[in-house]
C-alpha cells in the first residue's frame, strides 16, 4: 500500500505554523496508515490505526521540531526536482550542512489517472539527528507545475 508517510512534509505542511505541528501532524497520519497496513479487520484495526496515530504524532513532533528553515527548503526544492525532472528510480538527495541532516526523494513513473493530470508515486526518507523516516506516497502535478500529494 502506498502511502504518505512522516516525508511528506515536504508537501503538506504549508498551512502549519511551525515546524513541530507540521511533524506532529504528518507523525499521525504515519502512524495511522502504518496502523492501518497492520491491523487484523474490525476492532483490532482501528485500535492499531489509533496507536499507530499517537506513535507517529510524538516521532513526528520530534523530527519537525528538529528541522529548520533551510532544511525545510532544501528537501522542498529537492522533492519539487525528482517529481518533476528525476529519473524514475533514481535517488534525489539533500544535506544541510549546517544542521547535519538530510534526505533523500526517489520517484517512480508518471501516470496519467485523467486527461492531463500526471501522478508519481515516491518515496522520500528524511534523517534528523540519526534517525531515519521513510515515506511513500502519490503526489500529482498541478496547473502551475507544483506537485501536491494525493494520498
Amino acid at each position: 500500500m502506498t502511502t504518505l508517510v512522516a516525508a511528506g512534509l515536504v508537501f503538506s505542511t504549508a498551512g502549519c505554523e511551525s515546524k513541530q505541528e507540521s511533524g506532529t501532524v504528518i507523525g499521525a497520519v504515519v502512524g495511522g496508515l502504518l496502523g492501518h497496513s497492520v491491523g487484523g479487520s474490525g476492532g483490532g484495526k482501528a485500535f492499531a490505526i489509533a496507536v499507530g496515530a499517537v506513535a507517529g504524532a510524538v516521532v513526528g513532533s520530534s523530527i519537525g521540531k528538529s528541522l529548520d528553515e533551510a532544511d525545510r527548503v532544501k528537501m522542498q526544492q529537492s522533492a519539487q526536482y525528482a517529481l518533476e525532472s528525476g529519473v524514475s528510480g533514481e535517488t534525489v538527495t539533500w544535506h544541510n550542512p549546517d544542521s547535519g541532516n538530510y534526505g533523500s526523494v526517489t520517484p517512480q513513473p508518471a501516470y496519467e489517472p485523467e486527461p492531463e493530470q500526471y501522478c508519481r508515486e515516491y518515496q522520500q526518507t528524511i534523517t534528523v539527528g540519526g534517525k531515519t523516516e521513510t515515506a511513500y506516497g502519490t503526489a500529482c502535478r498541478q496547473p502551475d507545475g507544483t506537485w501536491k500529494i494525493t494520498n
